[in-house]
């Protein structure tokens, strides 16, 4: 009766566990389909400046912002690391993080050494414990996105890029697929990708120019900061979607496990159950006979 005792409370302890998986699955399911508007909402913002910026270069030729410059001799890099500040969403983090300490030993080999922004919880505990180099760092930035939390700890490495401090800056964050598949990137941030910019502007066979105010070099500055803040903003919503994506496809195959322990403990339960009965059949009825 001990052990049927045991089972019973193992079963009542899954199930319990079962409920809390299946209320985070539905949550993530929910929180899935409003961070995935949000991502999509944003691209057509990211992709117009992207358009406006490649004709304003096509346009000015002879200025060139320090963002699209390449700079060399300084031996740094910068990265911008985007994970979640909760956990419970299958190796989503764990991949990234994989490829950004590939990243970063590939670098190592170079010379080149490593400073990182974090963007979430995950990825700045895991840089703290690795020992790298973090000069900026943000974290509990909710359910949505708000650019003003974000540009503080970009601005770090934007600065320090521009004044030739680094020789690069790239951006590590989740690729939201699909709600299956979720990839993790790292994308060079800066310099700006001259074929980004040359594609867009040699796409429609014609030039553009615009009438500028002050002038077109002051434009241009400010544009291109709000380019890359685009960037990061969309990798960030990117992160977002493929958290919950993430999130809610582990929380029903927990929920699906638990669904079958709970089957295959309740088909022993019956057994023992089954035998203990027997047994005090057995011995009612030797007791019957033996009287």
């Amino acid at each position: 009766m001990a052990g049927m005792k045991e089972i019973r409370g193992k079963i009542k302890s899954v199930q319990n566990t079962r409920k809390i998986t299946k209320a985070m699955e539905m949550v993530a399911a929910s929180k899935m389909r409003r961070a995935q508007e949000r991502m999509r909402a944003a691209r057509p913002y990211a992709e117009k400046v992207r358009d406006i910026a490649a004709h304003m270069s096509e346009a000015n030729p002879e200025y060139r912002h320090p963002f699209m410059v390449r700079t060399t001799g300084a031996k740094r890099a910068g990265i911008i690391l985007v994970t979640t500040d909760k956990g419970l969403c299958g190796g989503m983090n764990t991949n990234i993080l994989r490829a950004v300490l590939a990243k970063y030993r590939e670098l190592e080999q170079r010379g080149i050494a490593l400073e990182a922004t974090t963007i979430g919880g995950k990825g700045a505990a895991f840089l703290h414990r690795f020992g790298a180099k973090i000069v900026s760092q943000v974290a509990q930035l909710g359910d949505t996105p708000h650019l003003e939390k974000l540009i503080g700890v970009i601005k770090t490495q934007l600065d320090a890029f521009a004044a030739g401090e680094l020789d690069a800056v790239y951006l590590a964050y989740t690729r939201f697929v699909n709600t299956m598949k979720q990839e993790p990137v790292i994308e060079q941030l800066l310099p700006l990708p001259d074929a980004a910019l040359q594609r867009e502007a040699g796409a429609t066979g014609h030039s553009w120019d615009y009438i500028y105010e002050p002038d077109a070099q002051a434009v241009i500055d400010d544009l291109l900061v709000r380019y890359v803040e685009a960037l990061v903003y969309q990798g960030v919503a990117e992160n977002m979607a493929s958290e919950q994506s993430a999130r809610m496809v582990a929380m029903k195959a927990a929920s699906d496990n638990a669904k079958t322990v709970i089957s295959e403990m309740q088909l022993v339960y019956n057994k023992s159950r089954q035998a203990a009965i027997t047994k005090e059949l057995s011995e009612i009825v030797s007791g019957a006979a033996a009287v």
